[in-house]
């Protein structure tokens, strides 16, 4: 599969959703479409069809857990793979996230220039042919 080109952000914190935003859009060409919390990204999902969801763990409400949980159950975005963002990088929390189908985890904070790159990487590593 060739690298994606529509990301999902959820990020319910305005400066960094803006700043990895303009990263991914300007520096790594993607197209991303943010939404500020889970509810709403669950409602947009069908909408977007993206080929990755990037989601924040850490938000009120519908945490990054859930809002997979919620995004497995909407057609489009059943089987898109995931990584998720956090502050959260102990060895046991990267672990559950793996175990919940991320592909991987970016610690936050990130380097927004070398975002782009770091999603390709993960994108190329889940991607790989075995």
């Amino acid at each position: 599969m060739s690298e994606p080109r529509r990301i999902l952000y959820v990020e319910d914190e305005p400066d960094i959703r803006t700043i990895a935003e303009i990263a991914l859009e300007v520096v790594g060409g993607f197209t991303v479409t943010s939404f500020a919390n889970g509810h709403d990204a669950v409602a947009g999902a069908a909408r977007v069809q993206p080929d990755l969801l990037l989601l924040d763990v850490m938000m009120p409400g519908m945490d990054g857990l859930s809002t997979l949980q919620a995004l497995r159950q909407v057609p489009e975005t059943a089987t898109t793979p995931v990584i998720f963002m956090t502050a959260k990088v102990q060895a046991a929390e990267i672990n559950s996230y793996k175990a919940a189908g991320a592909l991987d985890v970016i610690a936050k904070p990130f380097d927004p220039m070398a975002l782009p790159g770091v999603i390709r990487s993960i994108w190329a590593r889940g991607h790989a042919v075995a």
